[in-house]
Order: C-alpha cells, then sequence, then structure tokens
C-alpha cells in the first residue's frame, strides 16, 4: 500500500506556499507533503486509531460499497459515509461512484508526518 506524506504547518505558512506554487515561484519537490494540516490535533482528528483501523479494513476487504462496510464494521452507513468523505477531501480514501453504490478505495494505510 501507498504511503502518503503529511504535513503540519501554520496556516500562514501554508497559504504563502500554496501562492508560490501557483505563481511558479516553487515548485514541490515529488517528497514533499500533498497533504497539510495547521497542528497535531487537527491532524488526530482525520487520523484517529478508528479511522486508521478503518483504512485498513478497506484495504484488506476491499468492500463493494459502503453499505458492506457497514456490515463489517458495525456502524451506521450514515457515519461511514460522513466520515469517508472527510478522509476522501484529505486524499485518503478515493470514493468511487459504481452504478448505484459508492465504493470505498483506501489510497493509503501508512503515513508519514512531518511536522516543522
Amino acid at each position: 500500500m501507498k504511503r502518503i506524506n503529511i504535513g503540519i504547518l501554520p496556516q500562514s505558512e501554508i497559504r504563502k506556499r500554496t501562492l508560490a506554487i501557483a505563481n511558479s515561484e516553487y515548485k514541490p519537490a515529488a517528497h514533499e507533503p500533498k497533504i497539510w494540516f495547521t497542528s497535531m490535533e487537527s491532524l488526530s482528528k482525520i487520523l484517529n486509531d478508528d479511522n486508521r483501523a478503518l483504512l485498513r479494513v478497506i484495504a484488506d476487504i476491499a468492500p463493494p460499497s459502503i453499505a458492506a462496510l457497514s456490515k463489517v464494521t458495525g456502524q451506521r452507513p450514515s457515519r461511514l459515509s460522513r466520515t469517508l468523505r472527510i478522509m476522501a477531501n484529505y486524499g485518503m480514501v478515493e470514493l468511487k461512484k459504481e452504478n448505484t453504490r459508492i465504493r470505498p478505495i483506501a489510497k493509503a494505510t501508512e503515513f508519514h508526518i512531518i511536522a516543522s
């Protein structure tokens, strides 16, 4: 499974970095984080023990839908859907629409955290 690099910087530094990239003043290296958080606290809300375990379950069993994942984990589909959408916004999960179902795909189960 792929490893995702995650960076932690103050909001003002993230904004400066984003503007420099948009203005072609800075080109990030391939190994640099693509996902940024403003604090360890905000990271821990998304990448908590339960969500990391959920990513492992998704990677191991490759559920065909959120409903199937709900049966395996015992979590309500609405709660799972909300959690998965948040994780998808950060690029940790892909939610692939197939007919009338949404299939969750784990993009990573390993994370390298870079804090400055």
